[in-house]
């Protein structure tokens, strides 16, 4: 049977509801990354097959064998540690900084953490753009400088090579193309794909929802966050997801330099704020999986890395065996702060029961934050400083949030939009949990 034939019919069978073989599925992710050029499955069928899968879905068992042959697709990681090994990922959202927490937390209460990210493009930021923030960090470490650093202190926070889940990169600059970016099991194999090729033996899912979020209900989420735990269990390993609200953003800042800096506040010690109080829950999840006591005791572990002193050490550590300057730990005046900025206050006191976080993580990029193609520059030292969020009650007047930009005409930009994403009414409105289900393979 030809490649041709075998991917009509591949095309043919998804469109019609018929479930691919598992041979079928491996057939054609070799199509995608093929050793041999006539082995090649061509753009266009490729494509054709991701809109057959976007419109009638693939079943459990298909989107497992496609992730564990996009897994198989390039290097699968193997570790010799004398410990737990744990890895993290999010499905992305504005103000997510917690891997700048939670891998050091995790690191100085014994777990490993090898931690391969990407960069941001669109409203969501990228862990890479907001380490490379801090002057002279370098996440482009070769694979035994990587291994080393895990080795050495328990945690390293790396740009992905191309060697790990390769057909993922050809599939997603597709998808990305074609509008099927926002299907749940291309979703489940894209993410699952890589996190299962890492090597690690507990996997923490960070899944996002809201506005701010790919998944934009609960329904949606959970049936990703299902999947993605079948996924794992299948391949042996414990994974842990946690659906948290991002009709907010995470945290107080927006943005690769203020966001890092919002990180080392919270390895200071902040674990009373909203950050704080759920980077230590997602550290208490990972400990408990790794069996290092009940949540409540882990819970306690994670706090005290931070109390300590130990967990900021960490993350000073890394900084400084990824090229860094450490001392940022210590002052964060020598992280960059763009040249312009502006504060907005309210026009009227009341209640902020509105604060759209797509719209807030749209205005960062037009101040210089983010991207919107791979090839757009950044400027790091730009961003939003939120004053107020969700559920607070504001005096008129007073700050709202703070605008760093390079130009008064990116404040002028942004400004407009924020102005839309906030409502502030007379009401007080009902308390949102930031963690709305935690579901794992345990259960």
């Amino acid at each position: 049977m030809t490649t041709v034939f075998h991917m009509n019919e591949c095309i043919r069978k998804t469109k019609q509801g018929i479930p691919l073989t598992e041979s079928e599925i491996r057939q054609l992710v070799r199509g995608i990354v093929p050793q041999h050029e006539n082995e090649r499955i061509p753009d266009y069928q490729l494509s054709a097959w991701l809109m057959a899968v976007c419109l009638r879905g693939l079943s459990d068992s298909e989107a497992i064998a496609l992730t564990f042959a996009m897994r198989d697709s390039g290097q699968v990681l193997h570790w010799d540690l004398d410990g737990a090994i744990a890895d993290k990922h999010s499905t992305g959202g504005v103000g997510d900084k917690t891997t700048l927490i939670l891998a050091p937390i995790a690191a100085a209460c014994g777990i490993y953490m090898p931690k391969m990210s990407g960069r941001g493009l669109g409203h969501t930021g990228g862990t890479i753009d907001k380490l490379e923030s801090i002057p002279g960090f370098r996440t482009d470490l070769a694979p035994d400088a990587f291994r080393r650093q895990v080795r050495e202190i328990g945690c390293a926070v790396a740009m992905q090579t191309g060697d790990l889940a390769p057909a993922d990169k050809k599939l997603y600059a597709l998808r990305d193309v074609t509008e099927t970016v926002d299907s749940i099991p291309l979703i489940c194999a894209s993410i699952m794909s890589k996190k299962l090729a890492t090597g690690a033996d507990h996997i923490l899912l960070d899944v996002k929802v809201g506005s701010g979020a790919f998944m934009k209900n609960n329904e949606d989420a959970a049936k990703l966050a299902k999947l993605m735990l079948r996924a794992a269990k299948a391949d042996g390993k414990h994974c842990t997801a946690v659906l948290t609200d991002m009709e907010r953003p995470l945290g107080m800042n927006i943005g690769n330099a203020l966001e890092v800096a919002e990180a080392i506040t919270v390895l200071r010690g902040d674990t009373a704020s909203e950050l704080g109080d759920f980077c230590i829950t997602l550290a208490a999840e990972t400990l408990a999986a790794a069996g290092m006591g009940d949540k409540a005791s882990c819970r306690e572990k994670a706090l005290c890395a931070v109390e300590s002193g130990a967990a900021l050490a960490r993350f000073a550590k890394m900084i400084e065996m990824q090229g860094g300057n450490p001392r940022v730990t210590e002052d964060l005046s020598l992280l960059p702060e763009s040249a312009c900025k502006r504060t907005l206050h309210t026009t009227s006191a009341g209640w902020i029961t509105a604060m759209q976080s797509e719209e807030i993580g749209r205005a960062s990029v037009l101040l210089g934050a983010g991207r919107m193609t791979k090839e757009d520059g950044i400027d790091p030292g730009a961003g939003i400083v939120l004053h107020a969020k969700n559920g607070d009650a504001v005096a008129a007047g007073s700050p709202l949030l703070t605008m760093y930009a390079a130009k008064e005409s990116q404040l002028d930009e942004a400004e407009a939009l924020l102005k839309q994403a906030i409502r502030i009414t007379e009401k007080q409105p009902a308390p949102q949990p930031l963690i709305r289900e935690i579901y794992s393979t345990g259960d």
